[in-house]
């Protein structure tokens, strides 16, 4: 059965500078030993298996070897409080990688999959600036990368990443994040931002 959602999406990693897992195809190890991040997608619309997902956040927790194509990953999937059961069962479908799409090619990556969980989500925006908070568990503020010639959005494009082949860089200025056992905290790391497109 076919399926689209799209949306917003927002990114936060444990990175000191631009992640080298997106732009060198996850050949090239994060510039810790290990990387950790939280995935924002807010569908603006779309359904799965009939089931409208409009409104629905979905954040997936990742923690990984340095080198994420070794796999080995540990996943958590947080949803916003207004999430109902059909679309967090629906969601589940989709990110079992069994229905395809961009899940689908990070089925075999995953080594455990921590759960999910309802959290209330908030996801502000002010001009170049974001904050994202998952409850008391995650928080985070940041701001988008801008050319100072021309003011633009500084983009990489033509990446193999799961939310699309083009994001905007996005410096996260201070993060604090403790959720499904999963933790990270600093100040000047890598974060993105984009809109993202999903079909199957």
């Amino acid at each position: 059965m076919a399926w689209h959602i799209e949306g917003e999406y927002f990114e936060s990693c444990s990175c000191t500078n631009t992640c080298p897992c997106t732009w060198s195809s996850m050949s090239v190890p994060a510039t810790n030993d290990y990387c950790r991040a939280n995935l924002a997608f807010k569908v603006t619309d779309g359904e799965i298996n009939d089931v409208d997902m409009s409104g629905v956040t979905f954040v997936m927790i990742v923690e990984s070897p340095a080198l994420m194509s070794e796999g080995n990953w540990k996943v958590g999937v947080v949803v916003n409080e207004s999430c109902s059961d059909g679309q967090m069962n629906a969601l589940g479908t989709l990110l079992s990688g069994d229905i395809g799409g961009p899940p689908a090619m990070l089925k075999d990556l995953i080594g455990e999959m921590l759960g999910m969980e309802r959290h209330s989500i908030h996801i502000n925006e002010n001009g170049n600036n974001f904050e994202f908070t998952i409850g008391d568990c995650v928080s985070y503020d940041a701001t988008i990368v801008t050319n100072p010639m021309t003011e633009q959005p500084v983009k990489v494009v033509g990446m193999m990443h799961p939310a699309g082949d083009e994001l905007t860089l996005a410096n996260v200025n201070k993060v604090d994040m403790s959720i499904m056992g999963v933790s990270m905290s600093g100040e000047n790391l890598n974060g993105f931002r984009s809109q993202f497109s999903w079909a199957a």
